[in-house]
């Protein structure tokens, strides 16, 4: 297996909810309005919106409604462009997690969490590089 991630599927209470969610924060999809999944272009990776129950059928998995214990993130090239991420996810009717600050490890991050409670770092990391597709590199 590559050491690669190809797709990140958000188990979601209302499809049509968290579309439009995703689509206010400029996200844009191919998916007719009546499909029963919705997909994303996400750089190299596609994100993709299902029902929560149809995705815990699918996987396998008994769904308890928790967290499940994953944070995604989206990593910025500056500071500036962390606070005003967060002001769109704001806009859009995110729950602000944590408000944008330095952090201990020596950049810059906030958190918010969507609508079905998937919680987003939106991170600047001064020792990343983000290419101009939105790929990140990690240093040395």
């Amino acid at each position: 297996m590559e050491q690669r991630l190809s797709l990140v599927t958000l188990g979601v209470s209302d499809l049509a909810a968290a579309r439009r969610f995703y689509e206010a924060l400029g996200w844009t999809t191919g998916a007719a309005p009546a499909d029963d999944v919705v997909f994303f272009q996400a750089g190299g990776m596609i994100v993709a919106l299902w029902g929560r129950d149809q995705l815990a059928e699918d996987s396998g998995v008994a769904d308890p409604g928790g967290w499940g214990g994953i944070t995604l993130a989206y990593n910025t090239r500056s500071p500036a462009e962390v606070d005003a991420v967060i002001e769109d996810a704001r806009a859009a009717g995110a729950r602000i997690a944590r408000e944008p600050a330095e952090t201990f490890w020596g950049g810059y991050s906030g958190v918010f969490v969507d609508p079905d409670g998937h919680p987003w770092e939106v991170a600047h990391n001064p020792h990343w590089h983000i290419g101009e597709d939105g790929s990140v590199t990690l240093p040395g």
